[in-house]
């Protein structure tokens, strides 16, 4: 068989893309950023998880038209492409790879940590090389080898979360934290500005990482135009749900955001605190998982994307193109994500951590964008109830996720930039400085909708 003509293998169910998203979303990230957003936010950590949440269901809802439209691998590069132009679409493609190409990296970092803390005398690099390894191999076997791993992880780490709830809620009611259950200072304090839920949720937002990396997977998906829109919104509310209810119970159980030893370990001190030494373990545990259920399907999606842009000869289409032929899956990207996991072992999860959410929010901004530029301008869709669909709810979303961006940190807008400049620069070069095309997929041009 040809190399031309292998393909992705089409087996993904709605339940096994949901799973997926939830996975890389990783619900646990909840317990892990807790301490730093109950800072920033002065308690009120359910709110800025409330705003962030209310932003990623406006950018579902245009992830989910524009995967209609546009059912291939690519994600938000194939969408900006096709709907407002192949030049835009290569600086979104560049943008979106300051996200997936460095968050695998900072999910094994921040896996490894945990693991030198409570076991010290490995050095973390050990434990960095571990996670690269074990993930790597799962994903070079293939699609269906991912699908399942999740599912089994994908439970413990579940189980762990619901134990955590329900440990908290009797503490509680034993009156530990607020004493009772039906407290609104997690929601709302008078003496709290709104500007500090605002930088709560632009963090917070980090969490939600995962409901977009599905569209990678639309040519592994079967009938996408139906199965992911479903599955994008449902990991949104699903995840969002979570983290929600999640923070607004641990809040009842410690209200005081100052009283934390540690902020980046906070929810292990409260685990310590509901459950002794036996949950704290179990605790640590769920959290490991978490991290290497989240590594795996962040590589995947990482995987997929440099796939698409290969294809499209954006980037050299014999490396980056490559499908291999019993697998079906894109070996050579799996691997340079996994090479580029090791820059961990140099860097520390601030510094790692800093540019992420620039390209998420970004990313965001554009696909609301594009739901505009193709059902609204392209498309004429301007009757009736299309106003609202195409036109009022995708730019709702992307003010939303512009006034997220603007409240990222100084390092990440600085970092975030620098990046951007980088990838315009090589899209000068590609395109003789815009005297030719930018490259596309063979057989397609930026004007075909499916």
């Amino acid at each position: 068989m040809s190399t031309q003509n292998i393909s992705l293998n089409r087996t993904l169910t709605l339940s096994a893309v949901v799973l997926f998203g939830l996975a890389y979303m990783t619900p646990m990230i909840v317990f892990g950023t807790f301490g730093v957003l109950a800072e920033t936010t002065n308690g009120l950590v359910p709110t800025a998880y409330i705003v962030g949440l209310s932003a990623m269901l406006f950018t579902a809802y245009s992830y989910g038209r524009m995967v209609k439209a546009f059912p291939a691998s690519g994600s938000a590069y194939t969408y900006t492409r096709k709907a407002i132009g192949s030049r835009i679409g290569f600086m979104i493609g560049w943008t979106i790879l300051l996200d997936y190409l460095f968050l695998p990296m900072v999910i094994w970092l921040i896996g490894a940590v945990y693991l030198n803390s409570a076991f010290p005398a490995v050095p973390i690099w050990t434990w960095i090389l571990i996670f690269i390894a074990i993930t790597t191999a799962i994903n070079l076997i293939g699609i269906n080898s991912t699908k399942n791993v999740n599912y089994i992880l994908m439970l413990f780490q579940i189980l762990v979360i619901g134990i955590f709830i329900v440990l908290s809620i009797v503490n509680v009611l034993h009156g530990m934290g607020t004493g009772t259950l039906l407290s609104f200072a997690p929601f709302y304090q008078a003496d709290v500005p709104f500007s500090l839920v605002i930088a709560g949720a632009a963090i917070a937002c980090y969490s939600f990482l995962g409901f977009d990396a599905v569209s990678t997977l639309s040519e592994e998906t079967v009938e996408p135009e139906k199965t992911l829109p479903r599955a994008i919104f449902l990991i949104t509310l699903i995840g969002g749900a979570i983290f929600v209810g999640s923070s607004f119970i641990i809040q009842l159980v410690q209200p005081n955001y100052e009283a934390f030893i540690n902020a980046d370990s906070a929810a292990l001190e409260i685990a310590q605190q509901i459950g002794g030494n036996l949950f704290s373990a179990i605790f640590l545990a769920g959290l490991i998982i978490a991290q290497f259920t989240s590594g795996l399907s962040a590589q995947t999606s990482a995987a997929r994307l440099i796939y698409a842009m290969g294809r499209d000869s954006v980037l050299p289409k014999k490396l980056f193109g490559f499908i291999h032929p019993k697998s079906r899956t894109p070996v050579i990207n799996i691997m340079i994500i996994g090479i580029i996991g090791f820059l961990a072992i140099f860097l520390d999860i601030t510094t790692s951590t800093s540019f992420i959410n620039f390209g998420a929010f970004i990313t965001f901004i554009f696909v609301n964008l594009s739901v505009i530029f193709h059902y609204y301008i392209k498309e004429k869709k301007r009757q009736g109830k299309d106003v609202l669909l195409y036109l009022i709810l995708p730019l709702i979303g992307a003010c939303l996720d512009m006034a997220l961006f603007v409240n990222l940190d100084k390092n990440a807008l600085i970092l975030g930039s620098v990046w951007v400049a980088l990838g315009f620069c090589y899209l000068l070069y590609i395109t003789k400085a815009f005297s030719k095309a930018t490259p596309q997929m063979e057989g397609q041009n930026d004007n075909i909708a499916v």
